[in-house]
């Protein structure tokens, strides 16, 4: 009998960690890599919140606090949802978490029973379905498609309702392929929803405000008010915010599910760093006007990203309407060998060819639950973007079909 757990064998090491560690370590032997793999931005945490985690520091706010977060982050959070989403919440009914992982991770585990069902459009986040299984529930995995935006379409959503779902998973804007929801198209959804009052919905808003040209983000529950008392709806600070190492992230829902979820966070991390909620504070109740002037930077990246894949051979790259990411397809390089003599079979085989043969770390489309495509995260410089994506062209260029 196997020392580790029956439940950790069903669970795969996230391979978005595993490709920026394969792109660190190649880096650390002196090999020229771009990396692509890692969705985190570039910029900088900005100053007044860098200062209001020191002030905390100085001010000895470093003790534990409450488990799910303290008494002002609460409020703070009440304050964003009710004026970024006209959702109103009581702090009750806020919990904060150890990053936005934790807060998605947290709910599966306070809620799932073995059977249940938690369905999950893909391509998916891939911590997703594996969150899942920790929990004891069971993924079901609906795919979407390149020609469809790679959104869920409602007869889609309908058909994988079971008696047996709890929760519906959805992300907008998208990580990996930047597909943002307009208004009509989750109304759609949302309406499908109220059809089925045994189904439970959990929102990752973390890409909220990377909203880009006419698309308007907007969650489940504040399109269907009908849905507030079964929604989870989930966010942090980490993305816009530019606070991925700082791991703050947040949910609001109904009490008793806020308060099954303190119990799992009790047991585990006990509360988030003191230091981060202070500084997650300032974050969410100081200057904004950043947000849109760097929302504008990621705009420009993806349109130059997008054209300059687009102009590879066998390459179709859509453009996305959030996030910093883009999910192109590959079709056109199956069944091709590269210059230095792999194969191209799969979106691995594609992935791994590249960054050996040009040095560009991306994630492939396998992890994220729909091939044959890649992912690319465009938080990064003008210049290393138009050189990892001019390594691309050039790598699909040397593809031979046999």
């Amino acid at each position: 009998m196997s020392f580790l757990s029956e439940q950790l064998a069903r669970v795969k090491p996230s391979p978005t960690v595993a490709m920026s560690q394969i792109a660190r370590d190649l880096a650390a032997e002196g090999r020229d890599i771009i990396g692509l793999a890692a969705g985190e931005p570039d910029f900088d945490t900005p100053d007044n919140i860098k200062a209001a985690a020191i002030a905390a520091i100085h001010d000895g706010k470093t003790k534990y606090t409450a488990p799910d977060g303290i008494p002002e982050l609460k409020a703070a959070i009440c304050a964003k949802f009710e004026r970024e989403n006209g959702l109103r919440y009581t702090p009750a009914q806020v919990s904060v978490s150890t990053g936005g992982k934790q807060v998605l991770y947290n709910a599966f585990m306070a809620t799932l029973n073995p059977g249940d069902e938690v369905i999950i459009p893909a391509p998916y986040w891939v911590s997703y379905p594996d969150m899942v299984l920790l929990g004891g529930g069971t993924p079901v995995v609906v795919e979407t498609a390149l020609a469809t935006g790679f959104k869920l379409t409602p007869d889609a959503l309908e058909a994988a309702i079971t008696p047996r779902t709890k929760w519906f998973l959805f992300n907008s804007p998208s990580n990996p392929t930047g597909a943002g929801y307009s208004r009509d198209e989750l109304e759609a959804l949302t309406d499908v929803l109220m059809r089925h009052s045994h189904v439970w919905v959990m929102t990752d808003d973390m890409y909220e405000h990377l909203a880009f040209g006419d698309f308007s983000f907007c969650t489940p529950a504040q399109v269907e008010p009908g849905l507030y008392d079964r929604t989870l709806t989930c966010n942090g600070v980490s993305k816009a915010y530019a606070m991925t190492g700082w791991r703050i992230g947040y949910a609001a829902g109904p009490e008793p599910l806020i308060a099954a979820m303190r119990k799992v966070q009790s047991q585990s991390t006990t509360n988030p760093c003191s230091i981060s909620q202070w500084a997650a504070v300032e974050a969410l109740n100081g200057p904004q006007d950043f947000l849109a002037t760097r929302c504008r930077a990621f705009e420009a990246r993806r349109d130059l990203v997008v054209d300059m894949l687009n102009t590879a051979p066998g390459i179709t790259c859509p453009l996305p309407e959030g996030a910093f990411y883009v999910y192109p397809s590959i079709e056109g390089c199956l069944g091709k060998t590269s210059s230095g003599g792999t194969r191209i079979d799969t979106d691995e085989d594609f992935a791994k060819a590249l960054l050996e043969e040009t040095g560009v770390a991306v994630v492939f489309g396998a992890a994220f639950g729909l091939s044959p495509h890649f992912r690319i995260s465009y938080a990064t410089s003008d210049d290393v973007l138009r050189d990892a994506c001019g390594r691309i062209v050039a790598f699909c260029e040397g593809l031979v079909a046999e």
